[in-house]
């Protein structure tokens, strides 16, 4: 369902012609006579909570992201805020849909819409009435902590995908809030970059998002080209606005407020809104709200201190550390408000540094929105109602195998056949690897996350597999002789009442659980038989909880009241997956020395009101030792051995633990080794000439393990392409390229400057010659494709069409991603640069076995001209250019000459 600007531009005038003819005395604000009346019926207070949120009252609070209160008494309703991407996070269950990079890899404009949809329908079912998503920054940095939201690298893949999820998010009447605006592809805080690539890559995506009619545009932490990005005028004002022609309403991300007159620049709606009470009152700055208090300074000494505590805090909403990763999460504060100005709305209208103009005009961006979507007419109930589990499932199942890339596929190792003996291994082919890592996004409903190893048994029942986990996540139980208190078997429990009694171990769950907000803290110590990385399990359900070893905190859940993440703990938040009886689950290494050691659990209610479950378990070097070399001896005795690997994006552009080594291992006693990947960027893969086949799966949503079986066993051809090019190294990309330090986060001199220009991703490696493991745009099938026959014809409004026949060589049906790319001019243009080649049209078809068909793919005007930097507008480049087709960006079958 697309919004037309022009279409309602043109009604909102002809309402507005109306009123004023039927004499009414109405402020031109809007253009839209029913906004405008109800504008001049506001007060200040209450134009001024059309502009900021607030806090929602706990009886009815959802544990979404944030909240607008309504004015009843114009009939003006409250909104609610919720993340992804993808899916919809409040403190209910909802459905885990396939990863947005997954969503991208499937080049469908279709799939993306059906996408939306499922989040658009999951929204009001749980009572949001705005989706923060999507997230159309450019992957152009795999050290970035939020890549992995992405839609890819391209501007236009990202664009035609994020605006059609657009589309079916709104066709459910929910609004969507693209983000984030702008140059948020760095974790740097200080990012420069040139006015072209500004234009034709950065911003691209929102312009698309623009005329797909998107309510609501996020605007980021960083600055950019100086100003923060929520306080920019030329890129708020100058671009969105004048440029793109946005009609709707600027909401700044969650604490990237600075300055009250950031409203001058063209913000409209400042979120979260005021803070709670206590430090977090220092923490994040309010300004647009009534309080005339001034926002308070960070007492001298203690702002280092109280924002590593703060970066706590989001570690830990990110999950944390988990054995098989390295390091420390260090996230980055810089964009939030901790140094921002003193003065807030109040004195802003008392020094005249704001104008109540400047006020009606936010709010009546926002009540225009809330108008559009019928709010005002039928308000949402905010009720909690049933959800569409079946319909959301078969998008998902569906998704998943249309998102997933055939890296490689040596003497057809795929599909298995079924006659053979086959060993699964790894943790995620008993459990599908559903989420990769929580973030901002719906962790999914564990009751419905079948493995790949259980739907491969109930979609092939006759076949011979088997499955070896190796490494295994959920632990085993700690004998009862290893904890002790005060030289007594057993832990002391002590409840908040201080009774204390002794429970042989840490073991309540299922019908054994305790009660709803219990308040407990087991002490005492555990005795280790020999020194050695032991592997601790954390595993609850319904409250908060910590585990501490010898004073030292080594973990605890990531759920944060009033951390505007879900509010409480569910299963799959704090690890790769949830346990096997669907329990989160705090995984963490600790050395320890042969002997006892202090330990203490502490239990703390989550606002879920649910019957408190909480185990411990480990996972000792035996064990693990035990089943590896039970994992190689299964990979020797089987005909074919299958590898599930997986990332949560540290390392950086690597599998982490010991993966790479295990799948060298079974590679070296199996020839027939095939690799199935769940990650949502490229990692190296030294073993990739070992092994006979590779399939990226991405993180593929609650029924992803459907979809991973289907492929493998061939009821489906896959058919997904990359959004990113995936390097041979880390350092072949613009931004992580060594030569070239203010690239990166760090930059130089504070300040990480994208001097590759419009050479991101594929075009960087194509300016450079660079030879990529695997291109943009590539993937396999199981069968193979012919293309002829191309033409190209201009269009009357300024584009071109692109046909050309393609041929299923092959004797399985699937589906075909024919791809456009435009090459450089053969005229050079002063100051501008260009791309070798760049992608201006894509499209997937479905082509049966044997078939031909004829695909005709346009090209839009805009993908034919650059922005000029010295015009200050775009233009169209004179010359010659050469026009290619192919199935890739290094896979070009067809090509033809343009003026």
């Amino acid at each position: 369902m697309r919004f037309g600007c022009a279409a309602v531009g043109a009604a909102i005038l002809l309402l507005a012609a109306a009123a004023i003819a039927h004499g009414q005395a109405v402020p031109l604000a809007t253009g839209d006579a029913r906004v405008d009346k109800l504008l001049s019926q506001m007060t200040l207070a209450e134009k001024l909570t059309l502009i900021h949120g607030a806090r929602e009252d706990p009886a009815t609070y959802q544990g979404q992201a944030g909240y607008l209160e309504g004015i009843p008494r114009l009939g003006i309703p409250a909104l609610r805020f919720a993340d992804g991407p993808p899916g919809v996070l409040t403190r209910r269950p909802s459905q885990a849909e396939t990863a947005t990079m997954g969503v991208a890899a499937t080049f469908s404009r279709k799939t993306a819409e059906e996408n939306g949809e499922v989040i658009g329908r999951e929204a009001r079912a749980l009572g949001i009435d705005v989706s923060l998503q999507p997230f159309v920054n450019i992957d152009r940095d795999l050290a970035f902590s939020r890549g992995y939201n992405t839609f890819g690298e391209d501007p236009l893949l990202a664009g035609e995908i994020g605006a059609a999820e657009i589309e079916g998010i709104q066709a459910q009447h929910v609004m969507a809030m693209v983000k984030h605006f702008i140059g948020y592809d760095s974790n740097g805080p200080n990012i420069f970059i040139g006015e072209q690539a500004l234009h034709e890559v950065y911003a691209a995506p929102f312009e698309a998002a623009v005329q797909a009619g998107v309510s609501s545009v996020m605007c980021s932490y960083n600055r950019i080209n100086g100003p923060y990005a929520c306080g920019n005028e030329a890129t708020l004002t100058g671009m969105l606005r004048d440029e793109m022609g946005f009609k709707g309403f600027v909401t700044s991300d969650w604490g990237a407020v600075h300055s009250v007159h950031f409203i001058n620049a063209g913000l409209d709606m400042e979120m979260p809104g005021p803070p709670p009470k206590g430090l977090a009152g220092f923490l994040l700055k309010s300004y647009f709200d009534t309080t005339p208090k001034r926002n308070k300074s960070l007492p001298f000494g203690l702002g280092g201190l109280l924002q590593k505590k703060v970066a706590a805090i989001v570690a830990s909403l990110l999950g944390g550390r988990i054995p098989e990763e390295p390091g420390t999460i260090a996230p980055s504060l810089a964009g939030f408000s901790f140094a921002g100005e003193k003065e807030k709305m109040p004195g802003a209208l008392k020094d005249g540094s704001v104008s109540e103009d400047a006020i009606t005009r936010a709010a009546g961006r926002v009540l225009y929105e809330i108008a559009r979507f019928g709010y005002l007419d039928h308000p949402p109930s905010h009720e909690i109602t049933p959800q569409f589990i079946e319909e959301n499932a078969a998008v998902i199942e569906k998704t998943g195998e249309q998102a997933a890339v055939l890296l490689k596929n040596e003497g057809g190792a795929l599909p298995l056949n079924t006659a053979d003996s086959i060993v699964l291994i790894g943790s995620t082919a008993a459990q599908v690897d559903a989420i990769g890592i929580n973030g901002e996004r719906s962790v999914g409903m564990p009751e419905r996350q079948v493995g790949p190893f259980e739907a491969l048994g109930r979609l092939a029942p006759g076949a011979n597999i088997q499955v070896a986990i190796n490494d295994n996540m959920d632990g085993f139980t700690i004998p009862a002789s290893a904890f002790s208190h005060c030289h007594k078997p057993g832990m002391v429990r002590i409840a908040a009442d201080h009774h204390k009694q002794t429970d042989p171990r840490i073991d309540f769950t299922g019908s054994n659980s305790l009660p709803p907000n219990s308040r407990l803290r087991w002490k005492g110590s555990l005795t280790v038989p020999a020194g050695g990385s032991y592997w601790l399990y954390l595993q609850s359900l319904g409250t908060n909880a910590v585990i501490r070893i010898d004073g030292k905190r080594l973990g605890g859940t990531g759920a944060y009241q009033g951390g505007v993440h879900g509010d409480v703990v569910e299963p799959n938040q704090d690890n790769v997956v949830p346990t096997l009886d669907a329990l989160d689950n705090v995984r963490r290494a600790a050395n320890l020395t042969a002997g006892r050691h202090k330990i203490e659990i502490l239990l703390t209610p989550d606002t879920s009101n649910a019957p408190v479950q909480v185990r411990l378990n480990w996972y000792t070097p035996d064990r693990r030792k035990a089943d590896h070399e039970a994992a190689i001896a299964a990979a020797k005795s089987a005909k074919v051995a299958v590898v599930f690997a997986w990332s949560r994006l540290t390392p950086v552009f690597g599998l982490p633990g010991d993966q790479d080594k295990l799948i060298e291992e079974v590679a070296a006693v199996n020839p027939n080794t095939i690799v199935v990947l769940n990650t949502s960027q490229p990692v190296a893969m030294p073993w990739v000439d070992k092994v006979k086949a590779v399939l990226e799966m991405w993180w593929p949503g609650d029924e992803g393990g459907w979809s991973t079986a289907n492929l493998l066993l061939g009821k489906s051809s896959p058919a997904g392409r990359l959004p990113v090019t995936w390097g041979r190294r880390l350092e072949d990309y613009p931004a992580n390229d060594p030569k070239h330090p203010e690239r990166s986060a760090k930059g130089i001199d504070g300040k990480t400057t994208y001097s590759e220009g419009v050479n991101v991703g594929y075009r960087w490696f194509d300016h450079e010659k660079i030879d990529p493991l695997y291109p943009f745009g590539y993937g396999l099938s199981y069968t193979t494709f012919a293309y002829s026959d191309l033409q190209v014809v201009k269009t009357a409004g300024g584009g071109l069409d692109v046909s050309v026949k393609i041929t299923n060589t092959g004797n399985i049906a699937s589906d075909e991603v024919p791809q456009v790319y435009l090459g450089a001019p053969n005229q050079f243009l002063d100051g501008a640069e260009f791309p070798v080649r760049a992608l201006v049209a894509f499209d997937r078809v479905q082509i049966a076995a044997g078939e031909a068909r004829t695909v005709t793919l346009h090209v839009a005007p805009r993908q034919l001209e650059y922005w000029s930097t010295a015009n200050g507008k775009w233009m169209r480049a004179e010359g010659f250019r050469t026009l290619s087709v192919g199935a890739s960006s290094r896979d070009l079958r067809l090509e033809q000459t343009i003026d």
